[in-house]
């Protein structure tokens, strides 16, 4: 299966595998008979086949990751119940999350025959094969975005409905492990093969099983998930795929598999589930591809001889992922160097100012250094939530607060573009600038290739684990928003923490720090690299020493009510791009605190093209910009006005080319009125844009 130049992984793929008709298929007498038989042989296993698990921590108190023993993190997660999101600017996302977005997902799943792909094979349905070869895995983020909201608090109907979709699922796996919906009946002799391998998402479909039944199993304690994910691995793979003349070779295809690998080690202590990490991460000799294909797989070869990151953003996310989860492990240094070589090159030429990653349509790729344009942006919503996860593992292994900021940058912006307001419309790409005149519906309720809906309600729901982070000093800071910690420090002491803010509107944060008795401790309290200047005081009186991009360490003995206040200054700026990101040359991005800024032509004057405007700044480079809070629109936004031009030129040169003019061009005053990024296409469809043309005339 080759890949044809010119359409996306989705059009591609989701075109060759559905064009399967059911006359491929065996019947559904043939399919009960099997499945019959193997889930029999599969309940007789499931007894057999119950590993050790860790109990330190138990089970409930497991972060997103579980680096308890990871001998390098220097930072350890904090559990996802251990924060509370209090009324503010993410309770409200999140509550449309859990409300509308996760039950809503559940139907469209249900309605376009994801689970009759399940259910056909025990003979509980009569349906044909439905989807791309890698629908399995739009149930498995269903399913882990479920177990994070049940980790938030207990849902009975979530949780049923978990239950119901769980016994469908594990009902379809064979007796030797294997699970999957496609490659079975007159498939099955394709299970595994090179080629399927290459393109057939089969680990990366059973990657996303173990993940979420990671986030079940931590928000129930119900291991029934994560018993027929071992079984995958110990039972299916470890005895058959791997290193050595008497195993077959393994091709990742799709990485996602490496960094599910990790944490399942990191619950059974299993070393066989990591080397097989390592051995993916490696790349295996005897499976051969097209140089271009390890190019677009973005695996293959060895992840430590990468020097930039190229091909499909997304497996290139997720490989890195899997590599600082590696890391994390081994402490191996080749990995850390082409980490931190990847890591270089995607924030200074491969990343979007919306933290936004991935230029090219064709391929859902990296494009050249430096190639970043705006309208033909891929930017897919996958991509980005990737960006963010990679930027958490590299922050737990360093602590360094320019991490913190690509993961802030990236979910306040292309992250919460993807989802709309009110939670049922999701982008599947994220541009910079978009004309709706083409036809192109940017918010749609369902793809064939629906992996990015349920990502962003796996990352919304998990979002609490993100807020703070210990380690052997203290603990750290890492977002803003109302919210309270109810946790304890690693020497056990208990410790409460509340923020009291009107981020990301205002830039003033009140936290009060109640450890269980007096302790001496560190609190990291992080800076924000975008600031212009931050104000930290403690119990009234002022700290020094903090700096922009970093954390500021805050040592002393703590006591019950001791409060910490910071400010910092939210001006809005005007951000320019490297004179190499040719398409932004004489155009300037706003932004005010972590959020970026666009124009859509649905809030300027009527008779203004956006096409046709610019942002009037004059002599004054600091002109400043009006500020107008408005609860009622868009879900409570901040509004930034500025003065600005309106030029015409379309209307006054209708011809191509035309002779070079000093004179000063014509142009009418505006007001310009600008929205944050992340709301935008909730209203109606009307252009967008994010650089805007600078005049100083």
């Amino acid at each position: 299966m080759s890949k044809t130049p010119g359409v996306s992984r989705r059009q591609f793929v989701s075109s060759a595998i559905s064009a399967a008709t059911i006359s491929c298929l065996p019947s559904s007498r043939e399919l009960l008979a099997s499945f019959t038989a193997a889930r029999v042989g599969a309940l007789e296993n499931s007894a057999q086949s119950s590993v050790a698990l860790t109990s330190t921590p138990p089970w409930r108190d497991q972060g997103i990751l579980n680096l308890t023993k990871s001998p390098y993190a220097k930072l350890r997660n904090v559990p996802v119940r251990a924060v509370t999101i209090e009324n503010g600017f993410w309770a409200q996302r999140r509550e449309v999350n859990v409300n509308k977005s996760i039950p809503s997902m559940e139907k469209l799943l249900e309605a376009n025959g994801r689970m009759d792909n399940f259910r056909r094979l025990t003979g509980k349905s009569t349906a044909s094969q439905r989807g791309p070869v890698y629908s399995d895995s739009d149930v498995y983020k269903w399913t882990e975005a479920a177990g994070f909201a049940l980790q938030s608090g207990d849902r009975p109907e979530l949780r049923a409905a978990v239950e119901k979709i769980s016994k469908d699922v594990l009902a379809a796996q064979q007796p030797d492990g294997y699970l999957n919906t496609y490659y079975v009946g007159e498939h099955a002799s394709q299970r595994m093969q090179p080629k399927v391998q290459q393109w057939g998402h089969e680990l990366y479909n059973m990657g996303h099983f173990l993940q979420g039944a990671t986030a079940y199993y931590r928000a129930t304690g119900d291991r029934a998930l994560l018993d027929a994910g071992i079984r995958f691995v110990n039972n299916f793979l470890l005895p058959t795929f791997g290193p050595g003349t008497d195993k077959k070779p393994l091709f990742s295809g799709h990485p996602e598999m490496e960094l599910a690998l990790v944490e399942l080690y990191r619950m059974t202590g299993d070393k066989r589930q990591l080397e097989l990490a390592r051995y993916l991460l490696a790349g295996d000799s005897r499976m051969h591809v097209q140089p271009g294909d390890y190019v677009y797989h973005f695996c293959g070869t060895p992840f430590t001889s990468r020097t930039h990151l190229e091909g499909h953003a997304v497996r290139a996310m997720y490989a890195c992922c899997g590599a600082a989860d590696y890391y994390l492990e081994t402490g191996d240094s080749a990995y850390w160097k082409t980490l931190d070589v990847l890591w270089n090159d995607l924030v200074k030429s491969q990343m979007y100012v919306t933290g936004g990653v991935g230029a090219r349509s064709d391929g859902e790729a990296f494009g050249d250094p430096y190639e970043l344009p705006n309208a033909r942006a891929y930017g897919e919503s996958c991509a980005a939530i990737g960006n963010m996860m990679w930027n958490w593992r590299m922050l737990a292994a360093t602590g360094e607060a320019k991490f913190a900021d690509v993961i802030e940058r990236a979910l306040y912006n292309g992250i919460n573009s993807g989802m709309s307001l009110d939670g049922t419309l999701y982008c599947y790409r994220n541009p910079l600038a978009f004309d709706p005149s083409g036809g192109d519906k940017i918010r749609n309720d369902w793809y064939d290739t629906t992996c990015c809906p349920p990502n962003l309600e796996r990352t919304f729901a998990s979002l609490p684990g993100y807020f703070y982070s210990t380690s052997s000093e203290g603990i750290y800071l890492h977002l803003f928003d109302n919210s309270e910690l109810d946790w304890h420090l690693e020497n056990g002491v208990g410790l409460k923490v509340r923020q009291k803010t009107n981020y990301p509107w205002d830039g003033a944060a009140e936290i009060t720090i109640t450890p269980a008795e007096p302790s001496e401790f560190t609190f990291f309290i992080r800076i924000p690299g975008w600031t212009d200047g931050a104000q930290v005081v403690v119990n009234g009186k002022p700290v020094g020493g903090a700096t922009l991009g970093q954390y500021l360490p805050l040592r002393r003995r703590w006591s019950g009510g001791d409060v910490i206040r910071a400010q910092f200054n939210m001006q809005p700026q005007l951000l320019e791009a490297n004179a190499q990101v040719i398409e932004n040359n004489g155009r300037v991005a706003v932004q005010r605190g972590p959020l970026v800024y666009c124009l859509e032509q649905i809030d300027q004057p009527e008779d203004v093209a956006l096409k046709d405007v610019a942002l009037q700044l004059g002599p004054n480079l600091n002109a400043p910009f009006q500020e107008e809070f408005q609860k009622d629109l868009l879900g409570g936004v901040l509004l930034l006005r500025h003065a600005g031009a309106a030029y015409g030129e379309s209307a006054e040169h209708p011809q191509l080319y035309f002779r070079y003019s000093r004179e000063l061009r014509k142009s009418k005053p505006v007001a310009l009125t600008f929205i944050p990024y992340y709301a935008w296409a909730n209203r109606t469809a009307t252009p967008m844009q994010v650089w805007t043309p600078v005049s100083r005339a």
